[in-house]
């Protein structure tokens, strides 16, 4: 299964968590593919340092990109509408990672699981990631 990598994660490996670009590396070396999207590029960018225009450039033009469409943006605002009549606060944001993961078959990696409680989504931590 490939994999849409949450904002937090690529902060990470731009700040030099090691730990998470091992991470990474070891999803690229079983084939999967790392993705990126409007929202993770718009956010990444959003909080870069400019001592990491160059990394950031570099890391973000390595992931592939899934754009988004009018069936993910729907379905984002269902999500949050839904688990907003639950009295489940999520961010658009987030139901917008969710949706586009969902539409193309991808695992969502997080650092934030409570942030994605639909049915339906593979949401993994770092810890649950398959790394072997």
């Amino acid at each position: 299964m490939n994999v849409l990598v949450d904002t937090s994660l690529l902060i990470d490996v731009l700040r030099s968590r090691q730990e998470r670009a091992d991470l990474l590396q070891a999803l690229l070396r079983q084939g999967r593919l790392l993705c990126a999207c409007d929202i993770t590029l718009a956010e990444v960018f959003a909080g870069m340092h400019d001592a990491e225009r160059t990394a950031t450039e570099n890391l973000m033009s390595s992931l592939y990109y899934i754009p988004s469409d009018p069936q993910v943006a729907r379905q984002a605002g269902l999500l949050r509408r839904d688990w907003r009549r639950k009295g489940v606060t999520l961010t658009l944001s987030d139901t917008f990672l969710a949706a586009l993961a969902m539409r193309h078959d991808l695992a969502l990696l997080t650092d934030n699981r409570k942030h994605f409680p639909m049915a339906g989504l593979v949401v993994w931590t770092p810890a649950e990631a398959p790394t072997a």
